[in-house]
């Protein structure tokens, strides 16, 4: 007697058929998967071939291998920690600013009772998001150039409270906070969307609990809504710590020579040394990228981790 395949669900046993007959009856969804399949390994793996480039010398003119010659360079350099030092500190002190403001935002629009001023400062803080950094980097260097057009600049003359114009882009001092404030201006509307959509999601019985209890607005704001946000907030903080790393439009459009020191970035060194190299070594840069998906994949694995603690199931 001949077995057949099967699992057991029970007392009932479930027969599979075989693998080439099932893809045989699902041939449809296949044939229309496989152009997406085609689309991610073009796009997505077959660039991972260049990750061999790491280990040899690869120039215009010569391609040798060398080993781990490059990474012994790369733990050397120090520009490269200064880089990479750089990369977490924005990265991190932008995201927790970024969802502060984004909480707090949300908290006042949603505590808001007319509806059509509610909609107007939604869409107003909203509109940023979409505007590309050139436009964004752009704007704030025009309101704060040190010409007669700096807007913040002559204003602040006109106050009384400097003499002398305040060159924000091009000093390492103030570059790092005027980096921050474009961010929080540009990204805010975007991260009120998902907090006030856990904010609609709120139990009202809560809210009438409270008002029962005489708790005052500030006192159900601090005792309902921000408990009832803690876990959002936990799950974005987590879900962006993995994209840490990948950092470059941003600072690149508002960088220059005289702030590298703070504001040179992981991906802005690795277009420096391919770009703007004589002879640029692609070796070099790609070992750094491959350095950076490393990092990268070993943050989003701590991520996945911490997020099963937090929530019950991972990022992955």
């Amino acid at each position: 007697m001949s077995k057949k395949a099967g699992t057991t669900t029970g007392n009932v046993v479930v027969h599979k058929k075989p693998l080439k007959t099932r893809i045989w009856n699902n041939r449809g969804f296949y044939l229309m998967f496989l152009p997406v399949l085609i689309y991610v390994l073009i796009i997505y793996y077959w660039p991972m071939l260049g990750v061999r480039f790491s280990f040899y010398d690869y120039t215009l003119k010569k391609m040798e291998f060398v080993g781990f010659k490059h990474f012994h360079s790369l733990f050397a350099a120090k520009d490269f920690w200064r880089a990479f030092r750089n990369t977490l500190e924005l990265s991190i002190i932008k995201l927790l600013l970024t969802t502060f403001t984004s909480v707090v935002v949300s908290v006042f629009i949603n505590e808001m009772a007319n509806m059509v001023a509610k909609k107007t400062l939604q869409t107003v803080i909203y509109l940023p998001h979409f505007m590309s950094w050139t436009v964004t980097a752009a704007i704030f260097t025009l309101f704060l150039s040190t010409s007669s057009t700096g807007f913040v600049n002559e204003t602040l003359k006109e106050w009384g409270w400097i003499s002398k114009s305040i060159d924000f882009m091009h000093d390492k001092a103030l570059w790092r906070p005027v980096f921050y404030l474009v961010n929080i201006w540009k990204e805010t509307g975007w991260g009120t969307v998902i907090f006030l959509a856990t904010l609609a999601g709120i139990n009202p019985e809560l809210y009438e609990a409270a008002d029962i209890d005489g708790a005052k607005r500030l006192q159900k704001i601090w005792y309902v809504t921000v408990p009832e946000l803690a876990n959002t907030i936990i799950i974005v903080l987590i879900l962006n710590l993995a994209k840490v790393l990948n950092m470059f439009e941003s600072v690149f459009v508002m960088y220059n020579e005289r702030v590298f020191k703070v504001s040179d970035v992981i991906s802005t060194y690795i277009y420096r040394k391919t770009f703007l190299q004589d002879i640029p070594n692609y070796g070099y840069t790609t070992a750094v990228g491959l350095f950076k998906s490393l990092v990268g994949c070993g943050l989003v694995l701590i991520c996945n981790w911490a997020s099963k603690k937090i929530r019950g199931r991972g990022i992955i």
